[in-house]
Order: structure tokens, then sequence, then C-alpha cells
């Protein structure tokens, strides 16, 4: 890995659309680690410390919501966080999670936008 790379994780507690979503980045240049909860995101991130972090909220135990907390009080506004959520956005979690982040995706992602949102990469 070099200080080129744009280095990703995504969030998700349901592995197939981690990896998905972690496959269609990956064909398209990015580095990218894959968590199935809030504690291993945590983990990834220190180890190593992404442009970015998807997030879903909607998950077991440490959810999005308390997630994007832990990052910007960690983080500030170092990391871009995208939540991806399937969720209705008058979910009272969902909302709270949308004043953390700097984007939201409704689930399915589309590649295209999620890239436009994403840093360039060489």
């Amino acid at each position: 890995m070099s200080d080129d790379d744009v280095r990703v994780v995504v969030v998700d507690d349901v592995v197939d659309a981690a990896e998905a979503l972690a496959e269609t980045l990956a064909m398209s240049g990015y580095k990218v680690w894959i968590a199935t909860d809030g504690t291993a995101a945590l983990a990834l991130v220190e180890a190593h410390r992404p442009h970015c972090v998807l997030l879903d909220i909607g998950m077991p135990g440490m959810d999005g919501n308390e997630l994007t907390r832990t990052l910007r009080s960690r983080y500030g506004d170092d990391i871009v966080l995208i939540a991806v959520t399937g969720r209705e956005h008058d979910d009272e979690r969902v909302s709270d999670t949308f004043a953390r982040v700097d984007h939201y995706l409704q689930k399915p992602v589309d590649p295209d936008v999620l890239r436009k949102l994403l840093p360039p990469v060489d």
C-alpha cells in the first residue's frame, strides 16, 4: 500500500452487501477493508486511517449512529463519513446519524454516485 492509495472502510453487518460494495470499489482502484460491526470498524480505522468510511446505520451492537459519534470525536472531519441505509429518513437513528455524516446514500448504492463522493483514484 502506498500513501497515494485512496483508503476506504466499508461497514455493514450484512456480509454480502459489504463484500459487493467493497468489490465494486476495489475494481475502481480503491484500497478497501471490510468490517461487519462498529468495533471492528474502529480497529480498521485506527490501523489504516482511511480517507472514507461507508457505514450502515442499522447494525447490532454499535450501530452506525454510535459509530459516527465515536469517529467524529476521535478524528473530527479528517475522515469522510458516508451513511448507507435502507431505512426511511424519518427513523430517529437515521436522522441522528445524518447530522454527523458528510453524505448519505440509499441502498442499493449506485456505484457512479458513490465514486463522485470519493477522492479520485490515480
